[in-house]
């Protein structure tokens, strides 16, 4: 009574049985998801499989994460992008009350496709459902969750009516282990597998696995439905040893010739170092047979490789092999990322060793004026007396003190400064420089590569520009890295100090301005060169015009200080191979500094002629100076005197980084009156300069007559009445002359009457040298990179497109077009971003790979060696495939050009095994048949034409009734894949649930 009277035995629990668990919002949740996809219905009104479809056509892919309870799941579902069908066809499909995974079960267009999900090899559906564990979620191991998840993909496909089969993957990730079930209006398929390290011997061969398939379907009818049956056998060879080495061998007579794949400097080197096709896998497939037809056991075999009906290859590529152009250009980017000076990277001890060879070279100039010397003056050479010092110095420095190779060194200079070479005389070289400079382009402007370096922004492909950065390239590849660079650039830039001071122009650059195009290094070089064509222009004037004046003094007979001669007299002069004309000036002793800054003006001939016609007509001669000929027959408005053209000043050149350094200090001086005004002076020098030498040339010229020669459209002119009312032509200045303050007005208010010959100079060659020079000492080798990654990328695509050309790859020859394109936006001088630069690197590498693949399967299918026919065009085509697609159908099978060579292949593989105790069957050429025995010396061993498979895929297909005699005949499926250390069953059994 006590107890019952206990209030605590008066609770107890409740249990809501209407609240939904987590395992069935679970399978609600695949319901939804499978409606969302619109998986729901019948999915049998579809067009069948076409043969290869599977492979020409794309998989696409959607996933969306599913829980059960606090366990994530990734539902995917795969499926093939078809061509739409019509109406018709889908009614016509829609009569079949199969569902359409069943329907893919026993078609034999699409069997072992290359590349697709396991799953459609395994069971050839084109649409299905994968249920797998999240990403950080552990496997599916326990054998009751295994059948808790199929049991709610069941329920799932029950209550929503969905025919696209669903699989659920269990076990280990890496086992590729699944279950799942197909559902359809009274039939479902249940898809099993098996999965084991070791091969059971039972199950070993056809005969086997034929039992197992009986066994599971259970078919009691007599006679039982035929088995058909698909085999396919795949044999690996990895043994490349008769085509194993895709690079040239190195030339041991050349400088470079110790480097695997080095090369002269000029040529990038290109190819691999590795073998670049590490296997190759050909399958031999017997696609329909029937049980009875072949025999296959534990005692004997039907299945010979060579006559199987159908091969397929397929080759399996390295990753990531090395390559010689990729390599090279990698190392060369990273350079751009140190921060080390040349100072700091070559260290005192050499920049010491450079101060006195500009002592010893400065004492080389001594030895000309000692008074010991015993060759005369006139045959001593200034050059080559400071070539030769230079060169010995260089010739004793101690190699172990020279970060980079005195005879490699000596050999860069010689790529880079051909006309250098001791032996030729500098007259000759001077020649030829100027030979070099100014020829040699009409057979480049046809090619289409020439011009590749304004898209770009490099240099064109035979500049000093050019050359330069392939050494660089190739000497911090191969010769000491970014100490060797260091010295190199130090000493290119010695040698531009050197031509500077001895007036040799610089080879393989091209007269006149920098050309903006180019990248900035190479507009410096071109600088630098016209400040040296300037400079020797000026004096070898000067030299004539001394000479000139000797000669007036013999005729004169007077003393060598006794010429006089008018100052606006003109002597004519050939320079540099054009006619030339020199104003006079002071003798060369009398030469000063200080009159540097003058201009010596050079024109043509026809001023000297123009100036002493017109004197001798008008008497005007000590009046007009600096004329060079009539323009269009014109007169000064106040006379009736010709018009004439000036000798002007050339604009000054400039280069990029200059025009832009003076556009920052024009755009400082703001928008100010007084700002504005100061610009309009500093812009107007040029224009100062041309006024002042128009006045000199005609003498009592106005404004207007100036504006009819330099700028006619600012001179207006127009018909009016005069004071009889005939119809006259008058001109005047335009409206934008005549605005207040204009600066074209204050300049020629300003302007002197100075000819050219007198005015300063608007370019200071030696000025403008110095700097040059300074900027190029003060290059770190990180900024030289940036300068010369250009080139090299120049380069490297003009490399890859010599090496296409000759292996013809459409999918790399649109590559490289796609790479020049983007190219273009990568290399701005300002914006240039180094990871993209990387991925862009490794886009060319990924070019040079597939091209030196295509090369190795060339070499290997003995495509050059063919002769030209049929044969050649197919085997051709068949190496183009073999790069583009997954596997490649062998016409003709063992039988066709490329079957007889890929058995070859297998047989010399073979030999090489079974024979490595006789040397003599390994140098011996194979004489035998291929399709006869081959036998050993000893004549009692057979040697097979091929290994074992690797590899052996069978598939078993029928149509029987399950689970009884009056069911339905429904599909069978056993897919079996027997490897050395995998055996593997996958099988999917339909069965009639309409009586089950």
């Amino acid at each position: 009574m006590a107890a019952d009277s206990d209030p605590e035995s008066e609770v107890f629990e409740i249990t809501d049985f209407t609240t939904a668990s987590e395992w069935e919002r679970f399978v609600s949740r695949i319901e939804e998801v499978l409606n969302d996809w619109k998986l729901i219905g019948n999915s049998a009104g579809q067009l069948p499989v076409e043969k290869g479809e599977y492979n020409r056509c794309s998989w696409g892919e959607k996933a969306q994460e599913i829980n059960f309870a606090d366990f994530k799941f990734l539902i995917t579902h795969y499926f093939l992008i078809q061509e739409q069908e019509t109406n018709d066809e889908k009614d016509k499909h829609e009569e079949d009350a199969f569902p359409l995974a069943m329907q893919d079960l026993l078609c034999m267009n699409n069997d072992f496709p290359p590349r697709a999900h396991c799953l459609v090899r395994w069971y050839g559906v084109r649409e299905f459902v994968v249920i797998t564990p999240g990403t950080n979620c552990e496997a599916i191991i326990s054998e009751s969750k295994c059948n808790l998840l199929h049991s709610s993909i069941s329920i799932s496909l029950a209550n929503s009516g969905c025919q696209v089969p669903v699989f659920v993957q269990i076990q280990q990730k890496w086992r590729k282990m699944y279950a799942g079930e197909c559902q359809g209006p009274g039939v479902r398929t249940d898809f099993e597998m098996v999965h084991l390290r070791k091969v059971p011997s039972q199950y070993n061969h056809l005969s086997g696995l034929l039992d197992i398939f009986k066994s599971k379907i259970g078919c009691n009818l007599s006679p039982q439905p035929p088995v058909n049956i698909a085999i396919r056998f795949t044999y690996i060879l990895q043994d490349w040893q008769q085509h194993s080495w895709p690079q040239q061998p190195p030339d041991f007579d050349t400088l470079l010739g110790s480097e695997v794949g080095g090369v002269e400097f000029g040529k990038l080197p290109f190819g691999a170092c590795e073998e670049p096709i590490s296997e190759l896998h050909l399958a031999t497939t017997w696609p329909h047979l029937t049980e009875g037809i072949v025999v296959d056991n534990e005692v004997y075999s039907d299945l010979d490789p060579v006559q199987a009906p159908h091969w397929s290859v397929r080759v399996r590529t390295a990753e990531n092999p090395q390559c010689l152009l990729g390599d090279l250009l990698t190392e060369f980017l990273k350079l751009g990322g140190r921060k080390e000076t040349t100072e700091e990277v070559l260290g005192r001890r050499m920049v010491e060793d450079d101060g006195k060879e500009n002592n010893d070279i400065s004492s080389a100039l001594s030895k000309l004026t000692e008074p010991t010397a015993t060759v005369p003056i006139s045959k001593l050479s200034v050059s080559n007396m400071v070539h030769s010092a230079r060169k010995h110095i260089r010739r004793h420095r101690r190699n172990d003190e020279s970060p980079l190779n005195t005879e490699v060194l000596n050999s860069v200079l010689l790529y880079l400064f051909p006309d250098a070479a001791v032996e030729k005389s500098s007259d000759n070289s001077k020649n030829k420089a100027a030979k070099t400079n100014s020829c040699g382009k009409v057979d480049q402007d046809k090619n289409s590569d020439y011009n590749l370096f304004l898209q770009l922004k490099s240099a064109p492909s035979d500049s000093l520009t050019f050359r330069l950065a392939l050494c660089v390239c190739l000497v911090n590849y191969n010769h000491g890295g970014l100490r060797a660079v260091a010295h190199l650039w130090q000493e290119f830039v010695l040698e531009l100090r050197y031509r500077w001071e001895n007036n040799y122009l610089i080879y393989g650059l091209t007269g006149g301005s920098p050309d903006l195009r180019c990248c900035l290094l190479h507009q410096k070089l071109q600088m630098l060169n016209c400040c040296i064509e300037r400079r020797r222009a000026r004096d070898e004037a000067r030299k004539l015009q001394d000479d000139n004046k000797e000669r007036e003094r013999k005729v004169s007979g007077g003393g060598p200080n006794s010429s006089q001669r008018p100052e606006s007299a003109t002597l004519t002069a050939t320079a540099a191979g054009s006619t030339k004309e020199v104003s006079p000036g002071k003798s060369w002793d009398s030469w000063s500094d200080s009159e540097e800054e003058f201009f010596e003006c050079l024109s043509d001939q026809g001023e000297a002629e123009a100036q002493h016609n017109d004197g001798e007509k008008n008497g005007s001669k000590n009046k007009a100076e600096g004329r060079l000929h009539p323009f269009n027959s014109m007169t000064l408005l106040n006379s009736s005197e010709p018009l004439y053209v000036p000798v002007t000043q050339e604009p000054a050149p400039m280069t990029e980084d200059l025009l832009e350094e003076q556009s920052e200090v024009l755009a400082k001086l703001g928008t100010s009156a007084e700002g504005t005004h100061l610009r309009a002076r500093m812009q107007s020098a040029c224009l100062l300069s041309d006024m002042e030498s128009f006045k000199a040339a005609n003498p009592g010229c106005v404004l207007e007559d100036f504006v009819r020669w330099y700028s006619p459209r600012d001179y207006v002119e127009e018909e009016v009445a005069d004071e009889k009312g005939d119809m006259v032509v008058k001109g005047s200045l335009s409206p934008r002359m005549k605005i207040p303050g204009n600066m074209w007005v204050e300049a020629w208010d300003t302007a002197r009457v100075i000819p050219v010959r007198r005015q300063r100079r608007l370019f200071d060659d030696t000025k403008e040298a110095e700097k040059v020079l300074h900027y190029l000492a003060l290059q770190k080798p990180a900024d030289l990179t940036r300068h010369l990654l250009p080139c090299i990328i120049h380069a490297a695509i003009l490399k890859l497109k010599e090496e296409e050309l000759v292996e013809d790859i459409p999918s790399v020859k649109k590559s490289i077009q796609q790479a020049i394109s983007q190219a273009c936006k990568l290399l701005h001088p300002y914006n240039q971003d180094s990871k993209k630069l990387e991925d862009f690197i490794n886009q060319l590498i990924s070019m040079e790979i597939a091209i030196t693949r295509a090369r190795s399967l060339k070499a290997k299918f003995a495509v050059n060696d063919a002769e030209k026919g049929e044969d050649r065009e197919e085997l051709e085509k068949f190496v183009g495939s073999l790069l583009e697609e997954p596997e490649v159908v062998v016409i003709g099978a063992g039988q066709g050009p490329a079957g007889s060579i890929i058995h070859r292949l297998f047989v010399n593989a073979q030999r090489l095994t079974d024979f490595t105790s006789d040397e003599a069957a390994l140098l011996s050429p194979l004489d035998e048949d291929l399709g006869s025995d081959r036998k050993s010396t000893g004549g009692s061993n057979k040697v097979p034409d091929f290994p074992s498979p690797a590899g052996r895929e069978i598939l078993l297909r029928t149509c029987v009734p399950r689970p009884a005699p009056y069911s339905k005949p429904l599909p069978q499926r056993l897919f079996c894949v027997l490897m050395k250390e995998e055996f593997r069953l996958a099988g999917a059994f339909s069965l009639d649930t309409s009586f089950f």
